[in-house]
């Protein structure tokens, strides 16, 4: 009996295991520069105990693991390298429970970000981790996302309550619960967040949950460089204000933006901000945050109230790696993040703009300065080996700088395949540790493996 009749025997549906080509080349790779790998089968399961059965019969085989989400991966977390099965969550995408009381859910790893917000609106509520791309939670927990929001509500570690985890042997556990705080024993839920599916495979996640602010009111301002928008930020921060986003994108950025969206940005530095909260703190926050603009070498500043309008501002800044694909036909993204503390932001943004031009680059640079964490965007020919080598010099350039002024290597797309090289750089003392903890958890290495370490 071959893998796929195996996997047909524990699933009993044919239409959920498969061997097609075309399936599975779409499981191969994520949405970076990553080379490809396909996996020998694609099983979509329905349920927790058909995860135990199939971890089990992999356990016993010593057959690779990959879980898959929405494919929105930036560091090759979801590429099979060493073969095996893929798990897709598409169809494990049920909300199982809203506690709007708690203000709490429930979901299956397949619920996506949108989905989930769209069914929490009629109790006012909302999720408040926005990577940008419309990603599966489980896939968000497994690289401990953040994004747009993190600044007020912090990263997806700061949301996740409790998890149901299936192990590597089939066996399945819940770890943390419905409470908001426990000191009981290790935080084995802070542990598996960001795991990247290489110490188990989420089956339920529960979140926290916020009140939908009364009042927003959102900001573009411009400047002359990148540097003075990154210090316009960290001042920002300073002040106390109501911020609820504070995104920063370069020129080049809003140059594909507005060829991409069909906008007219003004083509220079320019800070995206939102307040949020009551109507007289968002009104106090707006008027303080014009007055230090005025210091701060802003060039010109736009108000935006209206939700419409709002959410096209915002979905400019969310599509900018598209727009930024769509200026470089051919070509594929490395979409590297780096994050550094507030007082470094500055001279960190100015570092990378530098020798991205160095090198003769068309690459972008933005992210989400509210907490450090930022993006730089090179696009690469696939098939130059020389290009390649260019762009890992620049990558190497921008993490080594974020490292020597106390930042790390990623603030929240994960090690995956792309930074294994500086997690050992960054962490090479307690690697050994981390090593540790997989060897037990998951003695076959079934689990994700080839990634992290």
């Amino acid at each position: 009996m071959n893998l796929n009749d195996k996997l047909f025997a524990i699933v009993g549906d044919s239409e959920r295991v498969s061997i097609n080509k075309t399936i599975l080349e779409q499981h191969s790779k994520g949405e970076a520069y990553h080379t490809p790998s396909c996996p020998d089968a694609v099983v979509f399961p329905k349920s927790k105990e058909e995860i135990g059965r199939i971890v089990q019969f992999a356990s016993e085989h010593s057959i690779p693991l990959v879980p898959y989400g929405a494919g929105t991966s930036l560091e090759g977390h979801i590429i099979p390298v060493h073969g095996g099965i893929s798990l897709n969550f598409s169809l494990m995408n049920q909300i199982l429970s809203i506690r709007p009381d708690d203000f709490q859910v429930t979901v299956q790893p397949g619920v996506t970000r949108n989905q989930l917000n769209q069914a929490l609106k009629e109790h006012g509520l909302f999720f408040s981790t926005d990577p940008g791309a419309d990603a599966s939670i489980g896939g968000m927990a497994a690289t401990n996302a953040s994004g747009t929001n993190s600044v007020k509500y912090g990263v997806m570690r700061d949301q996740v309550l409790g998890l149901e985890v299936v192990l590597a042997d089939g066996s399945i556990v819940r770890t943390g619960g419905h409470s908001f705080k426990s000191s009981a024993g290790y935080n084995l839920t802070g542990l598996l967040i960001g795991s990247e599916g290489t110490l188990g495979i989420f089956t339920e996640i529960t979140l926290k949950l916020r009140g939908i602010p009364e009042a927003v009111s959102a900001v573009k301002a411009v400047f002359p460089s990148i540097e003075a928008a990154g210090n316009a930020a960290a001042i920002l921060l300073k002040a106390g204000l109501a911020i609820g986003k504070i995104e920063l994108v370069d020129e080049k950025t809003i140059q594909a933006v507005n060829r991409f969206k069909t906008t007219d940005y003004r083509e220079e530095p320019t800070l995206f901000l939102e307040f949020s909260g009551n109507e007289p703190e968002v009104t106090y926050s707006v008027e303080v945050m014009e007055e230090i603009l005025k210091d701060e070498q802003c060039v010109s500043f736009e108000f935006e109230n209206d939700s419409l309008r709002r959410a096209q501002l915002w979905e400019a800044r969310h599509h900018a790696a598209f727009a930024i694909q769509a200026a470089n036909p051919g070509k594929v993204l490395m979409f590297t993040d780096v994050c550094v503390p507030l007082s470094q932001l500055a001279g960190a943004l100015k570092q990378t703009r530098e020798v991205i031009e160095r090198y003769g680059l068309e690459g972008a640079v933005l992210g989400h300065v509210g907490d450090g964490n930022y993006h730089a965007c090179l696009p690469i020919d696939p098939n130059s080996e020389e290009e390649l080598e260019v762009v890992e010099a620049v990558h190497h350039q921008i993490v080594s700088y974020a490292l020597s002024k106390g930042g790390t290597c990623t603030g929240e797309h994960g090690i995956g395949l792309g930074k294994k090289a500086f997690l050992q750089e960054e962490h090479g003392d307690i690697i050994p540790i981390m090593k540790i903890i997989k060897n037990n958890l998951d003695p076959k290495n079934i689990l994700n493996p080839g990634k992290i370490f």
